[in-house]
């Protein structure tokens, strides 16, 4: 079964910034919570690189966040 990598992840991080508690279990248990989420059953090694996707973006989202919040402590917006 093929199945693109980054589509995958956009609709999870979509799917995961809506929903506080699904963020939550995506938290707890990333492979199982995509599984349920995605609609997919594949084995967790091939999730991997779906989870990292989703945890890198949503890192670099939270920092995104913060670096703005800053920004707006000094007058800038």
């Amino acid at each position: 079964m093929d199945f693109d990598v980054k589509e995958l992840i956009e609709k999870a991080i979509e799917a995961l910034k809506a929903d506080d508690n699904l963020l939550e279990n995506f938290k707890k248990e990333p492979v199982k919570t995509l599984e349920k989420l995605l609609k997919i059953d594949l084995p967790d090694e091939k999730l991997d690189a779906v989870v990292d996707g989703i945890k890198a973006k949503l890192a670099i989202d939270d920092v995104s966040d913060v670096l703005g919040k800053l920004g707006g402590l000094f007058g800038k917006k």
